[in-house]
């Protein structure tokens, strides 16, 4: 029997630049139809090196950018441009993000590597550097018998300091089961001094098995990503607004791969297939 078109990415509206759903307000799944476009070229098996990596560059940086454009703080400033020596009205005022935003991503090794890397580069260059750092934590999906996942061990870390008043995120380009997520965010909540402001998980899709494990364990987390994978689900949930029939939706096969999906992005992103 034919698969049934999840409806969501047909009647999107792009205007909202977000899809309408029923997961709650935290959680945004972003409607762009550029970013969809290039995530799609980007699942095709007919995509390797180095274009595969560029396009994950590229996605990224648009994603942290709404990130940061919905959630960071601003300030106003004055500035004067090259005008204000020959003329009084050079200076502009407006609001833009205070530069001294304390700002922390977490590279989940090993597909969290490109995205957090990518994520550090650019708020080194819209933010005060001084103010802006990257963790490393090694932590890998534990399976059964049968290869579904059943949960995420940490095995190494290097973090470089308290999290206080900080913004937190988790870049990592997959947020299927919510396994690792859970478990990182958790590390840090009890294990990494200071409370931050806010907390985010980056994802280039999410299913809505994750999103109902994060939801459970972490409400507080704010949840962005640029698509929602719910092809296992019967086809009326397909049908209907996402979040309807939350406890019916799922976008997981057997042995938990995302579908539609895109494939293991972590050896894609590294050329390893083992």
């Amino acid at each position: 029997m034919d698969a049934v078109i999840d409806r969501t990415y047909i009647d999107v509206d792009f205007l909202k630049g977000e899809i309408e759903h029923c997961y709650g307000d935290q959680v945004h799944i972003l409607a762009d139809p550029v970013s969809l476009g290039q995530l799609a070229d980007l699942c095709s098996a007919e995509t390797i090196q180095p274009g595969f990596n560029n396009l994950i560059r590229e996605l990224y940086q648009f994603l942290i950018r709404n990130v940061v454009m919905k959630e960071f703080p601003t300030e106003t400033v004055n500035v004067s441009t090259r005008m204000a020596a020959v003329s009084k009205y050079g200076v502009w005022s407006g609001r833009v993000i205070n530069k001294k935003t304390k700002t922390i991503t977490v590279n989940i090794i090993r597909a969290g590597a490109l995205p957090s890397q990518i994520a550090f580069d650019f708020f080194c260059r819209i933010l005060d550097p001084h103010f802006v750092r990257q963790d490393h934590v090694i932590m890998g999906r534990t399976v059964d018998a049968e290869e579904r996942v059943v949960g995420a061990q940490m095995s190494g870390s290097k973090i470089g300091g308290d999290i206080l008043d900080s913004m937190l995120l988790f870049p990592d380009p997959m947020g299927a089961t919510g396994s690792s997520t859970s478990e990182i965010v958790s590390y840090y909540k009890n294990n990494v001094l200071g409370k931050p402001k806010k907390i985010f998980a980056v994802h280039l899709m999410v299913t809505p098995e994750y999103l109902r494990r994060m939801k459970k364990d972490h409400p507080d987390v704010l949840i962005y990503a640029l698509r929602l994978d719910r092809a296992a689900s019967p086809p009326h949930v397909l049908k209907s607004k996402p979040g309807t029939f939350f406890e019916e939706e799922s976008g997981l096969t057997e042995r938990h791969y995302i579908v539609p999906g895109g494939g293991g992005f972590g050896e894609l992103i590294n050329n390893s297939y083992c």
